[in-house]
């Protein structure tokens, strides 16, 4: 496995530690219930909306274990990829729930309705750090492979254009489709979460 392989695998597993204290302080009740129900949620919505569907190939595509080479394939096995996958997608979503607090200085502006301050940190903090994950797992997704259908990725693999390129690797519609979608869906999660299970916590002021 080369250095860069490995640092994927740890920085998958690594992404569980997040939920898990995120898990321990709402149960701690250092964390309001609704953000503990935001984060768990965004696991949720990721886990279906396209993780589970890129680890199995489920329609037109290609299982991870076909991308990937042997040695990541035993570092991960194809059961749990879906998993430490999603888990990296809450932690990212758990961060851009703090940006959203952070933009409006620590306000609960952003939890009550949209806002194009937050919304506007939430689509370069989504794409941007999405970009960044596509360049680093290029071998997996680069347009050689075709990647699944699914809910948050409507176009599937039959619509991915490449949108522009970084050292000669493809970054692709398909890739980024999803996290672009993800700005107005996590807000609808968000104000839901907010109103279905507000307790008074720390974000609230």
């Amino acid at each position: 496995m080369t250095e860069a392989q490995a640092l994927i695998v740890w920085s998958l597993y690594l992404t569980a530690i997040p939920m898990a204290a995120v898990l321990l302080c709402g149960l701690a009740g250092w964390l309001p219930r609704w953000v503990v129900a935001t984060y768990v949620l965004s696991f949720v919505v990721c886990a279906f909306g396209w993780e589970i569907w890129y680890t199995y190939g489920l329609l037109d595509g290609e299982s991870v274990n076909v991308r990937r080479p042997p040695e990541m394939n035993a570092a991960i096995p194809i059961h749990l990829n879906w998993v430490l996958t999603s888990l990296f997608d809450a932690a990212v979503c758990g961060v851009g729930l703090f940006g959203m607090w952070a933009v409006h200085g620590f306000r609960d502006t952003a939890f009550r309705h949209w806002t194009w301050r937050a919304a506007g940190f939430l689509f370069v903090w989504f794409v941007g750090q999405n970009v960044y994950v596509e360049y680093m797992i290029h071998a997996q997704v680069n347009p050689e492979w075709q990647l699944s259908w699914a809910p948050l990725i409507p176009t599937g693999p039959w619509f991915n254009p490449v949108l522009f390129t970084i050292a000669g690797r493809e970054i692709t519609l398909q890739t980024q489709l999803p996290w672009v979608l993800m700005v107005p869906l996590f807000w609808v999660l968000v104000i839901g979460a907010r109103r279905r299970w507000s307790d008074g916590g720390p974000l609230e002021v």
